[in-house]
């Protein structure tokens, strides 16, 4: 038996009633009824109340106790009264009769209350993230990751992978983020790299003879923070399989994630079979790779219908005769929402800044018209060519909007969920997954106009190895996926290029040369000289898994010690200020910046 308890917080239940116990945990709360106080004790497990009469001679000292002190109570086990059970704790047809109490740990005046969840400023919260994690919700967010990172190992040991370590230090990756680098001090001048990921060690595991590889592996990216992505480090289900197509670490990825979300949610899967959406198909239908499959609304491109002269809307007119393209969302049964909810979509958009969106409710009289400020310029066959493209029907609306191609992608995507929002369309109990395939393997910088990969520079191409055109290489798919659920992305993957003549020529055409890639991938690329397995694989964002799980809109709620926005740890003073002997030592001289 413990010394300082008998029972955790959330064990005692009516048959121990007549019991002698003693709990410890924290104060949670207090409430003092002039004869009678009661004490929430909290600890990992859950709460107990305990009470305590004006006669016990320490009723005076825990009436004056500061919340979350931590306390040893020793007592009895008494029943609640019918009046007062409280049914929404484990504990709630008992209490804790306090005969004497110990202090095991004093508590200063906090900076913030513990027994609730209401917001406090991230400065706060962050500083003090040891009290941050104390509150209920947060607390049980982390419980929750850890759950589900044993499930997740349980699960991939029952699919016949095998987990492995990758080293933190290694070299520096000329692709991808920004690396955080650490001076050698036994190779001065010289520096390791963080690993952004291990996706270089993950394939020179599999070339090294192991089949199914797997590791919960800790990421380091010198990266500006989002809500759904943590500055500094995150973590992520690392896994990689050999003699393997693109469908085999689909299929593994998908029995994984289906059983984990079952397993942790009770909302509903839309399909266990995740769809599969080109990338070209997902940027025209949704505007995003990163689609959120809950929204009904289709974005159609109509840059071909202001070709007809019988539309007199000039100003799209001229944009798409100087290459602009159209695109639409149609909304379904719209005719009766009020002037201000169309105006106020076009005032949105003009906020995002844009020129607008046009807009206009498609009704009949005699016949078909548009009903809205710019429906005049449509003729009735326009508007019934309209229809057909877009499939709308008499009282759908249309919104439209004109530009250039890649600038028209963002603000359609963002109008479709502003649209979808307002119209209240999303259900937010159903997880919606996706693979977005068929990448192509480069693009063009937008500054630099030059060519160089578009996702990770490691991928198989698609087709015939032997005819690819390396002169139009933007026409080059590549076996790269990206998986989805309700627009977060998740992880990017893909089979990999084991073939090392196929990657010098993959590479020269992003500008490298056959020493520079000798020099920046020296170990993968003298790995695949000698015979390496077809392999492929992808690596989940467990951050981004719990967040969905917990049903949380920001990653800092499911991370136990995160930086704020600037990529500082508050609560350790971190990054610190280095004393002269250590750069001495590390040969390193600071320059800085006035």
């Amino acid at each position: 038996m413990s010394i300082y308890r008998t029972h955790n917080c959330n064990e005692l239940r009516k048959e121990d009633v007549g019991k002698k116990v003693f709990l410890s945990g924290w104060i949670n709360k207090k409430r003092d009824h002039g004869n009678l106080l009661f004490i929430d004790l909290r600890d990992n497990y859950g709460i107990t109340q305990c009470i305590i009469d004006r006669e016990n001679s320490n009723f005076s000292t825990l009436e004056k106790m500061q919340l979350e002190t931590v306390i040893k109570v020793d007592g009895e086990v008494v029943d609640r009264s019918e009046e007062t059970v409280n049914k929404d704790i484990k504990t709630g047809e008992i209490e804790v009769l306090i005969k004497s109490f110990d202090v095991l740990g004093k508590c200063k005046e906090l900076p913030m209350p513990i027994f609730s969840d209401q917001e406090y400023s991230e400065e706060i919260r962050l500083k003090y993230r040891f009290l941050d994690l104390r509150r209920k919700k947060i607390h049980e967010n982390i419980i929750l990751r850890s759950k589900v990172i044993s499930f997740i190992r349980n699960e991939m040991n029952k699919l016949g992978f095998l987990e492995y370590q990758t080293p933190i230090l290694t070299s520096s990756s000329p692709e991808g983020a920004r690396d955080f680098l650490v001076p050698s001090r036994l190779n001065p001048g010289k520096f390791y790299a963080l690993p952004q990921a291990p996706q270089q060690f993950k394939q020179l595991i599999m070339v090294s003879g192991f089949d199914k590889y797997f590791q919960i592996a800790p990421c380091f990216r010198d990266e500006d923070a989002r809500a759904d992505r943590s500055p500094g480090e995150f973590y992520q289900l690392d896994l990689e399989m050999s003699f393997v197509e693109q469908e085999d670490v689909f299929n593994v990825v998908e029995k994984l994630l289906v059983n984990t979300f079952k397993n942790f949610s009770k909302k509903k899967l839309v399909k266990e079979k995740f769809p599969r959406i080109p990338y070209k198909e997902s940027m025209l239908k949704y505007g995003t790779d990163k689609p959120d499959l809950r929204n009904p609304l289709i974005i159609n491109d109509i840059t071909d219908v202001f070709l007809r002269d019988d539309i007199k809307f000039d100003i799209f007119k001229n944009l798409v005769k100087s290459g602009c393209k159209v695109r639409c969302i149609i909304t379904k049964d719209t005719k009766n929402k009020p002037r201000s909810f169309f105006d106020g979509i076009d005032k949105w958009a003009k906020e995002q800044g844009t020129s607008g969106m046009a807009y206009f409710t498609f009704d009949k009289d005699k016949e078909v018209f548009g009903k809205g400020p710019v429906g005049k310029f449509f003729s009735k066959e326009a508007i019934e060519e309209l229809m057909v493209k877009t499939g709308a029907n008499i009282g759908d609306s249309i919104f439209f909007a004109c530009n250039k191609e890649k600038d028209l992608e963002v603000i359609t995507a963002l109008a479709r969920n502003k649209i979808a929002q307002d119209l209240d369309l999303i259900d937010e109990n159903i997880f919606a997954f996706c693979w977005v395939i068929d990448y192509p393997m480069f693009e063009k910088d937008k500054e630099t106009k030059k060519i160089k990969f578009s996702h990770n520079p490691f991928s198989m191409p698609q087709g015939d190895l032997d005819k690819l055109d390396f002169g139009k290489p933007l026409d080059i798919l590549a076996y790269q996926y990206d998986i989805v659920c309700n627009g977060i992305e998740l992880s990017s993957g893909a089979i990999r290029n084991h073939i090392p003549d196929l990657m010098y020529k993959l590479f020269s055409v992003a500008g490298y040369n056959k020493n520079q890639v000798d020099q920046k991938f020296s170990g993968m690329i003298n790995a695949l000289n000698y015979g390496a397995p077809p392999h492929g694989g992808i690596a989940p964002g467990l951050d981004r898994i719990v967040m969905l799980l917990a049903n949380e809109k920001n990653i800092r709620e499911v991370t136990m010690f995160p930086m704020n926005q600037n990529a500082q740890d508050l609560m350790m003073n971190a990054p610190s200020d280095i004393g002269e002997d250590q750069l001495k030592e590390l040969g390193i001289s600071l320059k800085l910046k006035k």
